[in-house]
């Protein structure tokens, strides 16, 4: 039997302080594992890109008002996620990895997790599948590619508090999904009334957040690093993008070669050393927060040139995310409110059309 999956999984209930962790954190595979970065104001887990949602996830970006627990709100930070479980229903959290995993590589994953105050129903399991395509349907829930948590007797609880879940998965290699949910393929078999002498309508409810993928410390194995662009191994190498080592808050860096296709707003792909670089500096750096600003010249209607500025420090956004870079981020479009250059020339309107970012903290 294929030992894909290591055969165990650890369900911590932490009973320390939930305090932050000063140690500098290992690349965490999960891009914007902890939903803190996201494109608008909205109940809907797809604002939090690039996490998708398989029937339909809530996502909230603040304490909900009617939450009297003694732990309201995120683990960490201000936003989390939601999924709901009734005996035929149930959601699932799921989202591309910033890289496929290597075969033979052990990886250690861990989230947070905690009951909704209304359930009235626990889950007895929760698993955790890795897979090449994506999870669409029960058959794709493959045991060998999965980790799976086991609570027969209490069910997954820890008083209305937050606890930890963490396992370990061997990987097959080329896996790019991760998906979170509950596997059972019948649900309400895998649910736990909390008061067994009330009958009647039955729910789980579970807040997640602080999702994470890291490659497992213990593993001595020498695995080729995948290069994501041109000398990213050598921090010293040539690169347009310079940033000093004393930066403080509310200074600006322009980015250089980024690339659009005229009056449109997608990457192109000569923009990706550039990009490249400030992905491996924010991952180095992770307690730097950040602004991502778009500019443009003042040709055209205003709105229009409000808008594609907008679109395009967007992109720069997502794509920093889609990359692994976990660090608080916002984007914004300034139009043509901001020139550094006359616009009454091509060369200065084409410095008038930037993408810049400003520091926020430090």
């Amino acid at each position: 039997m294929r030992l894909n999956l290591i055969i165990f999984f650890i369900l911590v209930l932490n009973n320390c302080f939930f305090g932050q962790n000063t140690e500098k954190p290992e690349k965490n595979l999960v891009p914007n594992g902890s939903f803190e970065n996201y494109r608008k104001k909205s109940n809907s887990i797809k604002s939090a890109i690039p996490w998708k949602q398989i029937a339909s996830v809530d996502f909230y970006q603040n304490p909900l008002s009617n939450d009297t627990t003694i732990q309201k709100g995120a683990y960490d930070g201000y936003c989390y996620a939601g999924l709901r479980f009734q005996k035929k229903y149930k959601e699932f959290l799921q989202v591309k990895l910033v890289e496929s995993l290597h075969r033979g590589t052990i990886y250690e994953f861990s989230m947070k997790v905690k009951l909704a105050f209304w359930s009235n129903a626990v889950l007895k399991s929760m698993g955790i599948l890795f897979s090449k395509a994506g999870y669409t349907k029960q058959g794709d829930a493959v045991k060998s590619n999965m980790i799976d948590t086991l609570s027969k007797k209490d069910g997954l609880f820890k008083a209305f508090q937050w606890f930890e879940v963490k396992g370990y998965y061997k990987a097959d290699g080329g896996e790019k999904y991760l998906t979170i949910g509950n596997f059972a393929a019948v649900v309400k078999k895998d649910m736990q009334r909390m008061n067994l002498w009330k009958l009647g309508f039955k729910e789980s409810y579970y807040f997640i957040d602080d999702v994470k993928l890291v490659k497992f410390k213990g593993q001595e194995e020498k695995v080729e690093v995948e290069i994501v662009g041109p000398n990213l191994r050598d921090p010293q190498a040539d690169s347009t993008l310079q940033v000093k080592s004393d930066i403080k808050v509310g200074e600006k860096v322009a980015l250089k070669n980024i690339f659009f296709d005229n009056g449109k707003y997608y990457l192109l792909p000569e923009s990706n050393i550039e990009l490249n670089k400030l992905a491996l500096y924010l991952i180095k750096n992770p307690n730097i927060s950040i602004q991502i600003n778009g500019h443009s010249d003042n040709s055209g209607l205003k709105f229009k040139n409000q808008k594609i500025s907008e679109l395009r420090a967007r992109e720069v956004f997502e794509y920093l995310i889609n990359k692994g870079v976990q660090n608080k981020m916002l984007f914004k479009g300034f139009g043509s409110e901001q020139p550094v250059a006359p616009n009454t020339t091509d060369e200065g309107k084409a410095k008038n059309r930037r993408v810049e970012f400003e520091i926020l903290k430090v």
